[in-house]
Order: C-alpha cells, then sequence, then structure tokens
C-alpha cells in the first residue's frame, strides 16, 4: 500500500509540474497539437560489427602495398599496376617448376626487373665489387648506402675502380717502371736499358708484349713468320690450281677428260671421183610439189645411248640427219643410202641441248649442258672454236643471211641473248630483256628480225642487232613457248605452247595472234615438243609426250592422222626438204625413227 501511495504522490507531483507549462503555452497557441511522448530510435539496416569493418580497412591499406599472391583467384579490391608485375615472392607457385607462374615470366630463366642503371655505372660498380668486394646498393634510395665489405670500404674511402685518386695512379706508374726496369736487368739480351713508360702501356708495342708473355697476343708476331708444314703447302698449291682453273671458265677436271674428237664410221671420207661423203648427189630433186602423211615406218637409226634431244636434215637436200644425245655425243646419220651412222662428234662433257646447221650444211653449232658452244666442221670432225658464257645455252643459231654467217646468237640460261662474231670470237651484241631462259630464235622478215621466246611466257620481237624489244607479246592467258616455226610461206609463226596446243602469230608488223588457227589435241605439258611444217605448208606437225606424232591440217586445223613413234616423250620431228611424205622423229628412248 504503501508503494501504492508513494506511486501516486509521485504522479501527482509530475501532473502539477505540467500544468503551468500547458498553461502557459495554451494562450501563446491555440491550435497546438497535444503533446508528443518521445520514442527510442530505430534504423531498418542491419546490425553491423563496426570493428570487423574497421580491421578489413585496415588490411585493405596493408594489401595496397603488398604484391598479389598468385595461388589467389580473386581479389577484393583494385590492385595498382605495381602490385600486378610485381615479381612473385614466397612459396613456390603449383603449375610452374621454379615457381614462377608462366604469365609473369619475361626470360626464359624467369622474371628479369627493368632497372635504369646507365651501363657505365653498372660496370663500374661490377667492377668494384669483384676487385674491393663492396659497391653501391641501387636499391636504396639515398646515394651512400653501400653493401659488402664495408671495412674495405672505409679503408679505401669509397673510392671505385673508375675514379682512383691522382697519388694511387702515379703510385701504380712508378711500380710499373720498377718491374720493367727490373726485367731489363735479369735480360742482358735486350738492347735498350732506358723504357718509355706510354711504350709499355701500350698493347701494340714490343715492349708490352715482353712484359705480358702470358697474354693470349704474346710472341703472335713471331708466329707469323714461322714457315708452313708440309701439309699446308700441299693444300696452298692444290687451291691455287683449283683457283686458276676456274679463273680460265673451266668446269674442274671434266674439262681435262673431254677432248674434242671425232670418229668416222663410213668405208671412205671421199669416193673414186674425190667427193666427199657430205656431198649431196645431184640426181635428187623434189618429185612433185604435194607432200602426204607418211602411213608406215620405214628405218630406225640406234646410235645413242641415252635420249636424243633434237634432230636436223642437212640443208636443202636432206642426205644426212644430225642428231644430237643426252649421252654427250652428235652423231650424223645417213638417209638415202647405207642408213648407218657416219660420223661421231665428242666434245661436251655433259648432255647436248641443241644443234644447228650452216646454210651449206659444211659447218654445225652444237650447244650442251657443260656451258660450252662448239662450231664443227661438218666433214673433217675438227672443232672450230668453242664458246662460253659460263651459262647455259638452250638455243644456237646462225644468222641466216649468206654474208652473215660468221654471226652466231645464244639462248641463255641467264635471260639474255648473247651474239659473237665467230671469226673474232668476240661478244659483239646482248639482247638483255627477258625475264627467264630464252628458249628460241627464230629469224622473221627476211631476216632483218628475230622472234624469241623464254620461259616468262613472253615473246619479244628484236631488230637484228639493235638490242631493244620492238614488240613484246605478253597475255594473263599465255603459256610459256619452248618451240616455235616459221610456216614456209614466212608469213605466219607457230608456236608450241604448254597448255597442250600450238597457236599461230602472224609475222607482219603487228605479229597478232590468229584466234582463227589452233591446233590441239596432243599433251605436251612440260615438254619441250617440236613443232614443224611440211615443206608444201600444208600440214603442221608435232611430237608429244606420251610418244606419238601429231599431223594436222593447215588449213582446217583438224587432226589428220597420229602415229605411235616412241615409247616415251617424242621431242623431236622433222619433214625431209625433198622427199614429201617422209618424216624422221626423234625420242626420249634414244631412236630415231623414220617415217
Amino acid at each position: 500500500m504503501d508503494l501504492l501511495q508513494s506511486y501516486t504522490d509521485k504522479s501527482d507531483g509530475e501532473d502539477e509540474e505540467q500544468k503551468p507549462t500547458s498553461t502557459s503555452s495554451t494562450p501563446s497557441s491555440p491550435d497546438s497539437s497535444p503533446p508528443r511522448i518521445p520514442l527510442p530510435s530505430k534504423s531498418s539496416a542491419p546490425k553491423v560489427d563496426d570493428t570487423m569493418l574497421a580491421l578489413t580497412v585496415a588490411d585493405r591499406n596493408r594489401a595496397l602495398h603488398k604484391p598479389i599472391d598468385p595461388a589467389q583467384h580473386a581479389v577484393a579490391f583494385n590492385p595498382t599496376y605495381d602490385q600486378l608485375w610485381a615479381p612473385i615472392y614466397g612459396p613456390a607457385h603449383p603449375y610452374a617448376k621454379d615457381g614462377i607462374a608462366q604469365g609473369m615470366r619475361n626470360h626464359k630463366l624467369g622474371f628479369v626487373e627493368n632497372a635504369a642503371i646507365e651501363p657505365f655505372i653498372f660496370d663500374e660498380q661490377y667492377n668494384t665489387f669483384h676487385k674491393y668486394g663492396y659497391a653501391a646498393d641501387p636499391s636504396a634510395s639515398a646515394g651512400n648506402n653501400y653493401i659488402g665489405d664495408l671495412d674495405a670500404l672505409q679503408k679505401n674511402n669509397g673510392v671505385s675502380v673508375y675514379n682512383i685518386p691522382q697519388h694511387e695512379q702515379k703510385k701504380r706508374k712508378l711500380e710499373k717502371k720498377k718491374e720493367v726496369t727490373e726485367h731489363e736487368e735479369n735480360d742482358p739480351s735486350s738492347d735498350d736499358v732506358d723504357v718509355d713508360v706510354s711504350e709499355v702501356e701500350n698493347p701494340a708495342s714490343e715492349e708490352w708484349l715482353r712484359k705480358n708473355r702470358k697474354s693470349p697476343w704474346a710472341g703472335k708476331k713471331e708466329g707469323l713468320q714461322t714457315e708452313l708444314t708440309e701439309e699446308q703447302k700441299k693444300y696452298a698449291e692444290e687451291y691455287a690450281e683449283k683457283k686458276a682453273e676456274k679463273e680460265r671458265g673451266g668446269g674442274g677436271d671434266k674439262t681435262e677428260v673431254v677432248t674434242d674428237k671425232s670418229t668416222f664410221h663410213g668405208k671412205e671420207e671421199r669416193d673414186y671421183q674425190g667427193r666427199s661423203w657430205i656431198a649431196p648427189p645431184k640426181d635428187v630433186k623434189a618429185t612433185n610439189d604435194h607432200c602426204y602423211i607418211p602411213k608406215r615406218w620405214v628405218h630406225t637409226w640406234s646410235g645413242h645411248t641415252k635420249g636424243v634431244s633434237a634432230i636436223r636434215f642437212f640443208p636443202k637436200h636432206g642426205n644426212l640427219l644430225l642428231s644430237a644425245g643426252m649421252d654427250t655425243k652428235v652423231k650424223i646419220w645417213d638417209v638415202f643410202n647405207s642408213g648407218k651412222c657416219m660420223r661421231t662428234y665428242m666434245g661436251h662433257s655433259k648432255a647436248v641441248r641443241d644443234i644447228s646447221f650452216s646454210n651449206d650444211g659444211t659447218k654445225f653449232l652444237s650447244a650442251g649442258y657443260d656451258k660450252n658452244i662448239k662450231y664443227w666442221d661438218t666433214e673433217t670432225g675438227k672443232v672450230i672454236s668453242t664458246f662460253s658464257t659460263g651459262k647455259i645455252p638452250y638455243v644456237v643459231k646462225l644468222n641466216p643471211d649468206d654474208d652473215k654467217q660468221n654471226i652466231l646468237l645464244a639462248g641463255m640460261s641467264d635471260k639474255k641473248i648473247v651474239q659473237w662474231d665467230m671469226n673474232t670470237g668476240q661478244i659483239t651484241q646482248e639482247y638483255d630483256q627477258h625475264l627467264g631462259a630464252v628458249n628460241t630464235i627464230t629469224f622473221v622478215d627476211n631476216n632483218r628480225r628475230f622472234v624469241t621466246s623464254s620461259d616468262d611466257k613472253s615473246l619479244r620481237v628484236w631488230e637484228f642487232g639493235i638490242p631493244v624489244v620492238i614488240k613484246y607479246i605478253s597475255e594473263p592467258h599465255m603459256h610459256s613457248m619452248p618451240s616455235i616455226a616459221l610456216h614456209p610461206n614466212s608469213n605466219w609463226l607457230a608456236a608450241q605452247s604448254l597448255d597442250n596446243q600450238i597457236l599461230i602469230y602472224s609475222t607482219r608488223e603487228r605479229f597478232q595472234l590468229n584466234k582463227k588457227k589452233r591446233f590441239a589435241g596432243h599433251i605436251v605439258a612440260g615438254y619441250a615438243c617440236q613443232v614443224n611444217f611440211s615443206p608444201d605448208g600444208r600440214f603442221v606437225m608435232s611430237g608429244d609426250g606420251e610418244g606419238k606424232c601429231w599431223f594436222w591440217d593447215w588449213k582446217s586445223c583438224k587432226v589428220f592422222r597420229t602415229l605411235k613413234c616412241h615409247e616415251g616423250v617424242c621431242i623431236g620431228c622433222e619433214w625431209h626438204p625433198l622427199e614429201q611424205s617422209k618424216v624422221a622423229t626423234c625420242g626420249w628412248d634414244g631412236m630415231i625413227k623414220y617415217w
């Protein structure tokens, strides 16, 4: 009861205290709201532990200065560039043998930091450390911090190898001088007692050599004056011989082995009337002007041990047939009488590439892969002259004019056409415009011009004697043309194109392609099969890669006949100049066949 009494008393006292305030406030604001009871403030946010937050901030500040752990998969803050690229410290990385992650490497031995130190300063500190045992600490912010032997540092007064004080230098010079004088006294053979200090310090001087006998240069001067041993002398002589051979333009020992010689295989070189064996029979002449396609195989000349690369009939009469073999030999065969080999010409050390008769047939040219061009006398088999530029000749031609039979043109493997005067043996002109090895030379327009084809898939027309192209034929669809023949009427050129067709070009001013005439059906891709015309111009013929000989009609461009001639490639074919229905073919099987 007493408690209740005290409680009521207390509440009455509170009411009395509140009354004067209410009375005093009523007159001042009659519309005022009823008195508000203050409530404790509440937040809808969850309770947060402040201590943990403070620790996290502290950790973050600390993390800003330490490198990232490579094993850590997530980073809870934005690291700086320096932290990302800092070298890894601490325990080994689980995925690298030497504890360095692959991405952190910039050198095969690990991570190398760039240091902005001048090479001279680095060398100075490096050498100082190796000599005195102390060096400046590059990582220290102040320049006076040193690492290494601090006692030696104090003793030497912090000197480096590159800034020895003046008195130290003088001391060293005196010591050197003393050493030299002592050496001179001990060595009575030396003439000069007074030694210049500068000579001692100069490595090029004799004094320096004497003093530094153990240096790698010591005694070099004496070493040069020693005599060569027998072995060295022998080697020097062999080298000198080889060099002299090269300068002469010879092909080494092969040129010594192959001597120019010829063997006559006939019964006698002159008949009872004193006529030479190469003289054509007087009674032979063309029976009529009409040519016919051959039907059967008449004769075989077999004497070459390897393939035959080219054949040529004796000019105008065709009583002899010249053949160039890959067995390095050139042979001439009788056509009219015995059908045997009449003479063999041996002078090349490698396969013979091309042959060409002079106008009267008494002489001929041969070009071989031994880089030589030889000019032979057909009758006697002697070599009149040899020409070479050190490059392989692919085609040889004499100027067809009777008054220019001394001028030789050769298409070379080095993209040039070289012109020789055979009387003097001098090169008189070089036609140098092609971009590939030259394959053919064909004279046109009364021998005032000539057309050349090349591996660069172009045709070029030249004025004879002037090394400037007057017509350049090159189209995107053109292929290389390794064989070209002139039509008997001299108005057309037949070019064997390596896309298995024969193209016809005009020899008039414009050298246009005749799009209406095109001979196809044979397979010659990759082979330089010869193309040729019949003497009356009615037929075109060509060998092919399968050993066949193809005949086309000139007017209709249709295939007239094919003959299976050889086992390998039928590389060459020639129509007899007088006997209208006879053709000779040669192939890589070593056979020459007469049809």
